[in-house]
């Protein structure tokens, strides 16, 4: 079966995360130690948050410092299609609840031992007893080896995000032999397949790759660069001095306030790619006061996300009116074109909404009124600068339809913890994966709707149904449908993408994958 012709509609990109992304853990330098000189080959890239395991069965959240190490069954080309990676051929039977994988030939683990079937059969087994995300390998039934590089996965039902699933490391092999030897010591010692291999890890300091050198290195065939260093360094100006003084030469994650900066330092080099974390307002949907449509459709008339982009961001983020962003597999541009056109900024209509669902009276201070009572709430923001600067700008919008909210800025881990519980009123939050099965398993379905808390059958029943359902353009219908129902009952205000902006200086062809926003290694090379 012709893989690209297969996945043509159902493109997506690679996990970072960010749900999921507030997973890892800040890194306890706060000063780091004293800038040194880059060995000759070096490229130090300055982080802003440490992993908090580079073990991929233990952490709910990957990044550059982790993902590298790693490499997937599948991957993503520079348009999205879903191609070989150790996988080079499949064949799907029962309607989708068998699928048979051959593997490439000869691929080894950094360890030089071989990337066989068995291997990928025990880190499976391992993902499925460990990992927080064991759900997005579908309802496994069985792992069978049949032989040297061929194995068949059998699930309860079809399970379609698995093709883009498994271009995450979430998926990847891991290398076996290397994690019987240490055990639970896997994290200091990890060890797997991807262009970086892991020689040391400081803790609250950095990680150090080398490249490894039986990978895919291109036309070329070697690696341009001989040691890759993670440092983390979360405080901003610490961060951007390191990267002038010459001690960094990427630097992730530039601050919008620093974009005009090093756009003027010479010899500095800016990447621009779109973001597939999407920020949106949200509130609990179980709350008395979000339980009439013409409300939560007059919150989302309310907002207008160019002043949010222009003033906090710099910018550097696009607009998303629809329930999914445009580089996530299934986001469709005609459900996009009915949202924008549907929630661009109306106050008056706004307003209008709000009398119709009998907020109607004034109280003194401007604040509409329903049985005596205002329409007062409070909205979770998390402790970073940007995000509150967005939680002003939309508390004075709301106020402008008469909504008073009062902002309460609390540690993500916080929120993590209390929003399933339903504590929270309104919240200002982000959320991103590979999928548009995202709909269900973080957002609506049954069970699952720890954030927003808005649980519709007649949702529910098409996100189930696309999660099963095999043939890509069947599929992507499903899934348009859902948006335009999520359109219409706006249980929540989809805002921005961040546009992920990466610094370099002493290199050339370094670029980031435009779907993934991923480092590409491959053609990386250092020049001073």
């Amino acid at each position: 079966m012709n893989m690209k012709k297969r996945t043509k509609s159902w493109l997506i990109p690679t996990v970072i995360a960010s749900l999921l992304f507030t997973g890892c853990a800040p890194a306890s330098q706060e000063n780091p130690e004293p800038s040194q000189e880059l060995t000759k080959g070096e490229i130090v890239v300055a982080a802003v948050t440490e992993p908090d395991s580079l073990d991929i069965h233990k952490t709910s959240s990957i990044g550059e410092p982790t993902e590298h190490l790693y490499a997937t069954l599948f991957e993503r080309d520079l348009n999205g299609e879903i191609v070989p990676g150790l996988v080079k051929d499949y064949k799907v039977a029962d309607g989708g609840k068998e699928i048979t994988f051959e593997l490439k030939e000869n691929a080894v683990f950094h360890s030089g031992k071989p990337i066989n079937a068995e291997a990928v059969k025990k880190s499976f087994e391992r993902f499925l007893e460990k990992s927080p995300f064991k759900t997005n390998a579908g309802s496994i039934e069985k792992i069978e080896v049949l032989g040297e590089t061929t194995f068949k996965i059998t699930w309860s039902e079809p399970y379609a995000p698995f093709f883009s699933n498994a271009t995450s490391a979430y998926l990847a092999p891991l290398d076996v032999s290397t994690l019987d030897a240490q055990g639970e010591g896997f994290d200091k010692n990890a060890s797997a397949a991807g262009r970086l291999q892991l020689t040391e890890v400081k803790r609250g300091d950095s990680v150090v790759y080398k490249p490894f050198e039986k990978a895919d290195w291109g036309a070329k065939g070697t690696p341009g660069f001989s040691k890759v260093t993670f440092r983390f360094i979360p405080d901003d100006e610490t961060r951007i001095l390191e990267f002038k003084k010459g001690s960094v030469n990427v630097l992730l994650d530039v601050p919008f306030q620093y974009i005009e900066e090093l756009e003027k330092e010479p010899g500095v080099e800016l990447e621009r790619v779109s973001d597939y974390v999407m920020t949106y307002l949200g509130w609990n949907n179980k709350l008395p006061i979000f339980q009439d449509v013409k409300v939560r459709q007059a919150i989302a008339l309310a907002v207008d996300r160019e002043p949010i982009i222009q003033n906090t961001m710099r910018g550097a983020a696009k607009p998303v009116f629809g329930p999914l962003p445009e580089v996530v597999n299934g986001h469709s541009p005609a459900i996009e074109e009915k949202a924008r056109q549907k929630y661009t900024q109306d106050k008056e209509k706004a307003k209008q909404l709000l009398a119709e669902a009998g907020w109607s009276e004034k109280n003194g201070e401007g604040i509409v009124m329903k049985d005596g009572k205002p329409f007062s709430v409070e909205m979770w923001v998390q402790n970073e600068p940007a995000m509150q600067r967005v939680a002003q700008i939309l508390q004075h919008q709301l106020r402008e339809i008469g909504i008073d909210v009062r902002l309460t800025v609390k540690e993500s881990a916080a929120i993590i913890e209390q929003t399933p519980k339903g504590s929270h009123q309104m919240i200002l939050w982000s959320y991103g994966w590979f999928d548009a099965d995202i709909l269900y398993f973080l957002l609506f379905g049954k069970g699952k709707s720890t954030r927003l808390h808005y649980e519709v059958d007649e949702l529910d029943a098409l996100l189930q149904k696309g999660r099963v359902e095999m043939d890509p353009e069947k599929r992507f219908k499903i899934y348009e449908e859902a948006q335009e129902f999520l359109v219409e009952q706006s249980p929540w205000v989809p805002l921005f993408v961040r546009e992920s902006i990466t610094a370099t200086r002493g290199l050339k062809n370094f670029k980031k994958h435009p779907i993934s926003n991923r480092i590409i290694w491959q053609d990386v090379e250092v020049t001073e």
